[in-house]
Protein backbone atom coordinates (compact mmCIF):
# COMPACT_ATOMS: atom_id res chain seq x y z
CA UNK A 1 0.00 0.00 0.00
CA UNK A 2 1.23 3.44 -0.96
CA UNK A 3 -0.40 6.82 -0.25
CA UNK A 4 0.12 9.60 -2.78
CA UNK A 5 -1.48 12.85 -3.76
CA UNK A 6 -4.10 12.55 -6.45
CA UNK A 7 -3.10 14.01 -9.82
CA UNK A 8 -5.28 15.94 -12.26
CA UNK A 9 -5.30 12.83 -14.46
CA UNK A 10 -7.10 10.94 -11.67
CA UNK A 11 -10.16 13.20 -11.53
CA UNK A 12 -12.40 10.93 -13.62
CA UNK A 13 -11.44 7.97 -11.41
CA UNK A 14 -12.30 10.04 -8.31
CA UNK A 15 -15.76 10.85 -9.63
CA UNK A 16 -16.27 7.22 -10.63
CA UNK A 17 -15.56 6.21 -7.02
CA UNK A 18 -17.87 8.95 -5.69
CA UNK A 19 -20.62 7.65 -7.98
CA UNK A 20 -20.06 4.06 -6.84
CA UNK A 21 -20.13 5.20 -3.19
CA UNK A 22 -23.39 7.12 -3.75
CA UNK A 23 -25.00 4.12 -5.43
CA UNK A 24 -23.88 1.89 -2.56
CA UNK A 25 -25.38 4.36 -0.07
CA UNK A 26 -28.65 4.38 -2.04
CA UNK A 27 -28.78 0.59 -1.89
CA UNK A 28 -28.62 0.72 1.92
CA UNK A 29 -31.81 2.86 1.98
CA UNK A 30 -31.26 3.96 5.60
CA UNK A 31 -28.14 6.10 5.19
CA UNK A 32 -27.65 9.59 3.85
CA UNK A 33 -26.56 9.57 0.20
CA UNK A 34 -23.74 11.74 -1.09
CA UNK A 35 -24.74 14.37 -3.64
CA UNK A 36 -22.92 14.99 -6.90
CA UNK A 37 -19.81 16.86 -5.76
CA UNK A 38 -18.57 19.94 -7.55
CA UNK A 39 -15.80 19.12 -10.02
CA UNK A 40 -14.19 22.53 -9.53
CA UNK A 41 -14.02 21.96 -5.76
CA UNK A 42 -12.26 18.63 -6.27
CA UNK A 43 -9.93 20.15 -8.89
CA UNK A 44 -8.97 22.84 -6.38
CA UNK A 45 -8.29 20.20 -3.72
CA UNK A 46 -5.99 18.44 -6.17
CA UNK A 47 -4.11 21.67 -6.93
CA UNK A 48 -3.77 22.32 -3.18
CA UNK A 49 -2.52 18.73 -2.60
CA UNK A 50 -5.48 17.91 -0.35
CA UNK A 51 -6.79 14.89 -2.28
CA UNK A 52 -5.12 11.54 -1.59
CA UNK A 53 -5.19 8.06 -3.00
CA UNK A 54 -4.17 4.75 -1.53
CA UNK A 55 -2.64 2.54 -4.20
CA UNK A 56 -2.37 -1.22 -4.29
CA UNK A 57 -0.38 -2.57 -7.24
CA UNK A 58 -0.66 0.88 -8.89
CA UNK A 59 -4.48 0.78 -8.72
CA UNK A 60 -6.50 3.31 -6.76
CA UNK A 61 -7.99 1.35 -3.88
CA UNK A 62 -9.28 4.28 -1.83
CA UNK A 63 -9.46 8.08 -1.96
CA UNK A 64 -10.11 10.87 0.52
CA UNK A 65 -9.71 14.61 0.92
CA UNK A 66 -8.44 16.69 3.80
CA UNK A 67 -8.60 20.24 5.03
CA UNK A 68 -7.12 22.13 7.96
CA UNK A 69 -10.28 24.10 8.64
CA UNK A 70 -13.93 23.09 8.86
CA UNK A 71 -15.62 25.91 10.75
CA UNK A 72 -19.17 25.35 9.48
CA UNK A 73 -19.20 21.83 10.87
CA UNK A 74 -16.89 22.13 13.88
CA UNK A 75 -17.77 25.63 15.12
CA UNK A 76 -15.57 26.79 18.01
CA UNK A 77 -13.61 23.53 17.93
CA UNK A 78 -12.31 24.62 14.52
CA UNK A 79 -9.81 26.80 16.41
CA UNK A 80 -7.99 23.62 17.48
CA UNK A 81 -5.02 22.47 15.38
CA UNK A 82 -6.67 19.69 13.37
CA UNK A 83 -6.70 17.78 10.13
CA UNK A 84 -10.21 17.04 8.81
CA UNK A 85 -10.81 13.98 6.64
CA UNK A 86 -13.64 14.02 4.09
CA UNK A 87 -15.20 11.81 1.44
CA UNK A 88 -13.51 8.47 1.97
CA UNK A 89 -14.45 6.34 -1.03
CA UNK A 90 -13.28 2.79 -1.65
CA UNK A 91 -12.87 1.04 -4.96
CA UNK A 92 -15.33 -1.89 -4.72
CA UNK A 93 -12.62 -4.26 -5.97
CA UNK A 94 -10.79 -3.55 -2.70
CA UNK A 95 -13.66 -3.52 -0.17
CA UNK A 96 -12.99 -5.26 3.11
CA UNK A 97 -9.36 -4.17 3.39
CA UNK A 98 -10.00 -1.89 6.39
CA UNK A 99 -8.69 1.23 4.71
CA UNK A 100 -9.92 3.46 7.53
CA UNK A 101 -7.13 1.95 9.64
CA UNK A 102 -4.57 2.72 6.94
CA UNK A 103 -5.94 6.27 6.60
CA UNK A 104 -5.73 6.77 10.39
CA UNK A 105 -2.11 5.59 10.41
CA UNK A 106 -1.30 7.92 7.51
CA UNK A 107 -3.22 10.81 9.14
CA UNK A 108 -1.32 10.42 12.42
CA UNK A 109 1.98 10.88 10.60
CA UNK A 110 0.60 13.68 8.43
CA UNK A 111 -0.83 15.49 11.46
CA UNK A 112 2.46 15.29 13.34
CA UNK A 113 4.41 16.69 10.37
CA UNK A 114 1.92 19.57 10.14
CA UNK A 115 1.77 20.07 13.95
CA UNK A 116 -1.89 19.16 14.29
CA UNK A 117 -3.21 17.70 17.54
CA UNK A 118 -6.49 16.30 16.23
CA UNK A 119 -7.64 14.05 13.41
CA UNK A 120 -11.31 14.64 12.75
CA UNK A 121 -14.08 13.48 10.51
CA UNK A 122 -17.84 13.63 10.32
CA UNK A 123 -20.73 11.72 8.87
CA UNK A 124 -24.42 12.47 8.51
CA UNK A 125 -27.29 10.72 10.22
CA UNK A 126 -27.64 7.98 12.78
CA UNK A 127 -25.63 5.28 11.02
CA UNK A 128 -24.79 3.04 13.99
CA UNK A 129 -22.68 0.68 11.91
CA UNK A 130 -20.48 3.50 10.58
CA UNK A 131 -20.23 5.12 14.03
CA UNK A 132 -18.96 1.83 15.46
CA UNK A 133 -16.61 1.37 12.49
CA UNK A 134 -14.90 4.72 13.09
CA UNK A 135 -14.70 4.08 16.84
CA UNK A 136 -13.03 0.73 16.16
CA UNK A 137 -10.20 2.65 14.47
CA UNK A 138 -9.53 4.90 17.44
CA UNK A 139 -11.92 7.78 16.86
CA UNK A 140 -13.85 9.12 19.83
CA UNK A 141 -17.51 9.66 18.95
CA UNK A 142 -18.35 13.16 20.18
CA UNK A 143 -22.07 12.90 19.47
CA UNK A 144 -24.72 13.97 17.01
CA UNK A 145 -25.32 17.67 16.41
CA UNK A 146 -27.71 19.81 14.42
CA UNK A 147 -25.68 22.32 12.42
CA UNK A 148 -26.91 25.90 12.74
CA UNK A 149 -26.22 26.84 9.09
CA UNK A 150 -25.82 24.37 6.23
CA UNK A 151 -26.41 26.80 3.35
CA UNK A 152 -22.81 26.69 2.08
CA UNK A 153 -22.26 22.97 2.75
CA UNK A 154 -22.91 20.15 0.28
CA UNK A 155 -26.64 19.26 0.18
CA UNK A 156 -26.38 16.00 2.14
CA UNK A 157 -25.68 18.04 5.30
CA UNK A 158 -29.36 19.07 5.21
CA UNK A 159 -30.42 15.43 5.61
CA UNK A 160 -29.88 15.03 9.34
CA UNK A 161 -27.66 15.64 12.30
CA UNK A 162 -23.89 15.47 11.89
CA UNK A 163 -21.87 12.88 13.81
CA UNK A 164 -18.49 14.18 14.93
CA UNK A 165 -15.41 12.05 15.53
CA UNK A 166 -11.87 12.86 16.60
CA UNK A 167 -8.58 11.37 17.63
CA UNK A 168 -6.63 13.52 20.08
CA UNK A 169 -2.98 12.77 19.37
CA UNK A 170 -1.97 14.34 22.69
CA UNK A 171 -3.82 11.50 24.48
CA UNK A 172 -2.42 8.67 22.35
Amino acid sequence: MVVKNVSKEDIDKIFRLYNIASNYQKSKKIVVVWPDFDREMVSQEIVEHRQFKLLIDDEIACIWAITFSDAQIWGKRNEDPAIYIHRIATNPEFRGHNFVGAIVDWAKDYAKVHTKQFIRLDTIGDNTRLINHYCNYGFDFLGMFDLPNVDELPPHYKEGPVCLFEIDLAKK
